[in-house]
């Protein structure tokens, strides 16, 4: 698995590093571009210079973040071969690295949604694929909402998926 390190000390690294932990933490929409500049020891010109916009540097921390995430569902359906297993793996990377938000939400302004093409393509079903995220997504939401994670990964594992591509015991 790929993990992009950001150096730091880098304007750019340190904007990174704001940005992937304040629209991990909140909604995008709740986020300035003056929080993520100060918290990052920048001024708002760097961030522009850097990313264009505020909708740039969300789209680079998503896209990495993601990346991530992928990785991670891929290598635990290659192990284990069940894909409800393989999105509580997923499930407990973003809630581990405190990612709620910005993988709890589909993809915007984004032409393709890589989760749902990857798990549609598991289970082979377009429309069981958009089920399994908007599901996942849900649990994410539910935690940021203040649900226990353990219950919410106890619901997420009561899915089961059958009659499709890979089932899950």
């Amino acid at each position: 698995m790929r993990e992009w390190v950001p150096v730091s000390t880098s304007p750019k690294g340190r904007l990174v590093l704001a940005a992937v932990g304040e629209f991990g933490r909140r909604p995008y929409a709740d986020v300035t571009v003056g929080e993520l500049a100060r918290q990052a020891e920048v001024t708002t010109g760097a961030l522009y210079h850097h990313f264009d916009s505020k909708i740039g540097l969300y789209a680079f921390v998503r896209e990495d973040v993601e990346k991530r995430l992928l990785d991670r569902i891929s290598g635990a359906v290659a192990v284990t071969d069940d894909v409800m297993a393989a999105l509580v793996v997923g499930f407990d990377f973003a809630v581990a690295q405190g990612f709620l938000h910005i993988l709890g939400a589909p993809p915007e302004p984004v032409d393709h949604d890589r989760l749902t093409e990857l798990v549609a393509e598991l289970v082979e079903s377009a429309p069981l694929g958009r089920l399994l995220t908007a599901s996942w997504r849900a649990a994410l939401a539910a935690v940021a909402d203040g649900v226990p994670a353990d219950q919410v990964r106890a619901a997420l594992q009561a899915l089961q998926v059958t009659g499709a591509g890979r089932t899950a015991p």
